[in-house]
């Protein structure tokens, strides 16, 4: 087979390898993401149960 075949394979291989590596990147960045979203969400629940708590002593 010619060189340039070789070059070619190498490429379409490296090529899919880094679509790999970057895909796993990707998907652990969004992760990391939605669970810094969901502690939000979670911390502004727990103030909100604590609000009306307080809001219930004081006005009982």
């Amino acid at each position: 087979m010619p060189l340039w075949i070789w070059f070619v394979i190498a490429g379409i291989i490296v090529s899919a390898i880094m679509t790999v590596r970057t895909a796993k990147m990707e998907r652990r960045q969004e992760d990391e993401y939605l669970e810094q979203e969901g502690q939000k969400y979670l911390d502004r629940m727990r103030e909100e149960q604590e609000k009306r708590k307080s809001e219930i002593h004081h006005s009982a």
